[in-house]
């Protein structure tokens, strides 16, 4: 309990960025996304609706950006180690190119069969899922590291 209190700044900090992506996620119809409504109804029979690409690139990278800079500096809060948020960042950029191809290829080079696809890509582009797997990732591998460093 003492550990938790000393460290009461950055848990608050913490639960704001949090609220700071729970804010993103609540504005989402501010951003330009067709498929937001086409997710909602009954997609997997529909075709994919029309769409500008530089706006949807644009919009997708907005958003993208401000959920990795939130968890960049969730991320730098609970480790404060500025190595680790750094090679964060650089997964962040990575699998942004990733998904970013995928995302785009799938919508021009589908046959309109693989809407579950499109889904769940859209779906790391737009939500902070990354925070929740490098977390706990990190801090295995600093539990590790300090476990190597007792020995």
């Amino acid at each position: 309990m003492e550990k938790i209190l000393s460290h009461k700044r950055q848990i608050a900090f913490c639960i704001f960025l949090v609220f700071l992506l729970a804010l993103v996620r609540a504005l989402e119809s501010f951003f330009y996304d067709p498929f937001l409504i086409y997710f909602k109804g009954d997609y997997m029979r529909l075709p994919f609706p029309e769409y500008n690409s530089i706006k949807l690139f644009f919009s997708l990278f907005l958003r993208y950006l401000l959920n990795s800079i939130i968890s960049l500096a969730i991320i730098q809060i609970l480790f404060k180690d500025f190595m680790l948020t750094k090679f964060a960042s650089v997964l962040y950029l990575f699998l942004f190119v990733i998904l970013i191809i995928a995302f785009f290829s799938i919508i021009g080079l589908s046959d309109k069969s693989n809407n579950f696809l499109l889904f769940y890509v859209r779906r790391f582009l737009i939500q902070p899922l990354f925070v929740l797997l490098f977390v706990p990732a990190f801090y295995y591998q600093n539990q590790i590291s300090r476990k190597n460093n007792n020995s």
